[in-house]
């Protein structure tokens, strides 16, 4: 069929998405005006309530202790092959069975893992690494350097880069939608993936058009859409919005100590220390509407059944993509969002009974 003919048949189909697009981003930014409003008065009720922390984030001269403490492994640098960036992670138990990989959310850094290298090392090599952009690792200001197939290629490059050929992916949050991704198009690295509080990008998208409270739920990403305004807003009454997503007494991390809320905050302290881990989000609506994806790697799923931020009914939706006998899913009655952190315990009877085949 000559060339012209195909162009004037398929014209109507690319109206029909560039339209769909526009009008979906129509709608991203109306909601991120909207949540900017929103948040923008939380931001300043803040500042009314604590005037002498005044409208700026207080920059941390040094990491707390915590961060250093030699039980959770060795901190070590990765020149990546793809990108030359170089990569923050902590390493524990080399020699000791396979790579377990960890891939963190946000708004957090390898740290949030602390329970999990402990807990693992003596039967696999672990591995937690900061993504580009967090922690020590270096961190791009162009929000075109966070697309998913970098961040996958950032992956690829640390699994080689380690020695290995392929890995136990281990993923929480953000980590958990790169690594869905990762297992469709680099599935022969991906020997297990554990998943905890995270769904695969098309999931998402298809489910939160049909239930309307999942947008709701996750507001936040809208008034991320937007440069500039959200590092201000996040980082006003020293980090105080932050502080209270991660030790609020409902939706929070139980138990989280000072120290350990430090640990967190010390990385999104410093300069452009929140750009990086915002630009993730700038990135979330390049690709709509996505095409569903098969899913199949030997996959265990954790959910806390009162997440805050995710509806328990995404599992479902997840099943329904998977290969059967491929997925193990688990709701855990009474957790949150936060389940390595509040939950460690549970999540590693799961995990120990999920890879004892590896071990046997």
């Amino acid at each position: 069929m000559p060339e012209l003919v195909v162009t004037a048949l398929l014209a109507p189909s690319r109206l029909a998405l560039q339209l769909l697009r526009a009008f979906t981003w129509s709608l991203v930014y109306a909601a991120a005006l909207l949540a900017a409003a929103v948040y923008g008065g939380i931001a300043l009720a803040h500042v009314l309530c604590r005037p002498r922390r005044g409208c700026c984030g207080r920059p941390r001269r040094a990491a707390p202790a915590c961060r250093s403490d030699p039980a959770l492994g060795e901190h070590c640098f990765l020149s990546l092959k793809s990108s030359g960036l170089r990569l923050h992670y902590v390493s524990a138990g080399r020699g000791n069975g396979p790579l377990m990989l960890f891939l963190h959310g946000f708004p957090e850094n390898w740290f949030s893992w602390r329970y999990q290298l402990r807990e693992f090392q003596n039967r696999f090599h672990v591995v937690a690494v900061d993504l580009r952009g967090y922690g020590s690792s270096d961190a791009p200001r162009n929000v075109d350097c966070y697309t998913t197939d970098l961040l996958m290629a950032d992956i690829q490059d640390v699994i080689l880069g380690l020695g290995y050929s392929k890995c136990i992916l281990v993923s929480h949050d953000w980590g958990a939608l790169v690594a869905w991704n990762f297992s469709i198009y680099y599935p022969s690295l991906v020997e297990r993936m554990v998943v905890v509080s995270g769904a695969p990008m098309s999931v998402y998208q298809d489910y939160s058009v049909r239930h309307i409270g999942q947008l709701f739920r996750s507001n936040y990403m809208f008034l991320f859409q937007l440069p500039w305004l959200p590092e201000k807003l996040l980082s006003m009454s020293d980090f105080q919005i932050l502080k209270t997503t991660l030790t609020n007494r409902k939706t929070g991390i139980p138990h989280l100590t000072p120290n350990e809320l430090e640990a967190f905050l010390y990385d999104f302290s410093q300069p452009g220390g929140l750009t990086g881990p915002l630009n993730y989000y700038r990135n979330l609506f390049r690709n709509f509407p996505l095409e569903p994806q098969e899913l199949a790697t030997p996959t265990l799923l954790l959910w806390g059944e009162k997440d805050p931020y995710l509806e328990p009914g995404l599992v479902g939706a997840i099943g329904s993509r998977f290969v059967p006998g491929r997925l193990e899913a688990h709701i855990l009655p009474g957790a949150g969002h936060w389940i390595p952190q509040s939950n460690p315990q549970e999540m590693h009877q799961y995990m120990w009974a999920f890879l004892q085949d590896l071990l046997d």
